[in-house]
């Protein structure tokens, strides 16, 4: 929950009291590797922010399901569309490691909305977030080559990276894992 605390300290001031209000609703979740955070067809309930671990946002398929995001330790995951409309997911969110998670659920966060000077600043920094990734993930899709969104995800996170399978990776990258094995064979 610290990582949570320091995370909004680098973007906004908190008092004592709202950080109060805000902490007793968040609640631990620790989920085991190749588990379904999410699942399509479900609406997501929760804004979550990572403490340890790794997950992926993927369309199910029979054939083949496309892996379209990532989201790693100390940053915010959610379907946030669903979480916003209420609505059905269209999408899976699964752990790729152990995961271990700080939830807030949907009518939580309406009740911090409400109660505290600061509740709005915390939503906001939360949807910016997802938003700038979303953003980015888009623009490398219509601005870079594969083997470009390849080298910023390696850059952004080479530790972790080793943990997903290349299946994932070359999905989100949008080859094959042939084509990425291409692509990592002529780079090392």
């Amino acid at each position: 929950m610290e990582q949570i605390k320091e995370y909004f300290k680098q973007a906004f001031t908190i008092t004592d009291k709202d950080w109060q209000i805000f902490s007793s609703k968040l609640s631990k979740k620790e989920f085991a590797k190749k588990t379904q955070i999410l699942c399509a067809g479900n609406i997501e309930n929760y804004l979550s922010f990572i403490e340890k671990g790794i997950v992926r946002f993927y369309i199910p398929d029979e054939d083949n399901e496309v892996t379209f995001s990532f989201a790693f330790e100390k940053v915010f995951v959610s379907g946030y569309d669903s979480f916003l409309t209420r609505s059905p997911s269209v999408y899976n969110i699964e752990t790729l490691t152990p995961t271990t998670v700080w939830r807030l659920s949907f009518d939580d966060l309406q009740n911090i909305y409400e109660t505290t000077h600061i509740g709005n600043t915390i939503g906001r920094k939360a949807s910016e977030d997802l938003f700038i990734k979303k953003s980015k993930r888009e623009l490398s899709l219509l601005t870079q080559t594969a083997e470009e969104r390849y080298l910023n995800l390696f850059t952004e996170q080479p530790h972790l990276l080793q943990l997903i399978p290349l299946k994932y990776i070359a999905s989100y990258i949008g080859i094959t894992p042939q084509a990425l094995s291409r692509i990592r064979k002529r780079i090392s």
